[in-house]
């Protein structure tokens, strides 16, 4: 993919890096499947997030096959009702929605996720406030982007923009993340897009 049409896209208005994200994002065929029947699912508050939306893009850049190294599809949704029992319930009806992809899903209910991160990254956290703002904590600038479809039309959160998509730039986002867990994240994605750039954490301030 030539540098000089990432700088171009990395430079349209807002309205035109959507258009952009959403014609890679649906040549993703497994992406394009889950995107269009989550759109016609019971799911309202919800977003298709992270690692598979920004991993198509590497691949789009570095000319790889479009669902190379994406380990799993992220969907994330908000419901007051944080019961792991009502979880587990839209978990298995997403699931049950997608029975034919060979992909593996992480699904989650944001509302909920201040019950069990403490126990898993030995850190607590505030309950979000609504789906937006977990999305604005993932860890690096490129992980914070959400996107469904609603009407054919791309519906995206992406608190941080597109610049850093569109170039490939890795920038942490200090909000509830840590040093080593980002330098080791990045230093997987490079071996596998080796044409990311990676920002020093050093370099940016804790929020």
């Amino acid at each position: 993919m030539d540098t000089i049409q990432k700088q171009n896209e990395s430079n349209l208005s807002i309205d035109q890096q959507v258009e952009v994200l959403k014609d890679i994002l649906m040549q993703n065929e497994k992406l394009r499947k889950v995107l269009i029947t989550l759109s016609h699912s019971k799911l309202k508050n919800y977003y298709v997030a992270a690692g598979c939306i920004n991993q198509t893009v590497f691949n789009y850049y570095h000319d790889y096959p479009l669902d190379y190294g994406i380990e799993d599809f992220d969907i994330v949704y908000f419901d007051y009702d944080v019961s792991y029992e009502k979880e587990d319930s839209i978990i298995q009806y997403i699931q049950s929605l997608l029975p034919d992809l060979d992909i593996s899903f992480d699904i989650k209910n944001e509302a909920r996720v201040h019950l069990w991160y403490e126990e898993k990254y030995g850190m607590p956290i505030q309950p979000y406030t609504n789906l937006e703002d977990a999305i604005s904590c993932w860890g690096t600038s490129v992980t914070c982007i959400g996107v469904r479809l609603e009407e054919d039309q791309l519906i995206v959160c992406a608190p941080y923009g597109f610049h850093d998509l569109f170039r490939m730039i890795i920038r942490p986002i200090k909000k509830q993340f840590t040093k080593e867990p980002y330098q080791l994240k990045t230093a997987k994605w490079k071996k596998k897009w080796p044409l990311l750039t990676i920002m020093p954490w050093d370099d940016f301030e804790s929020k």
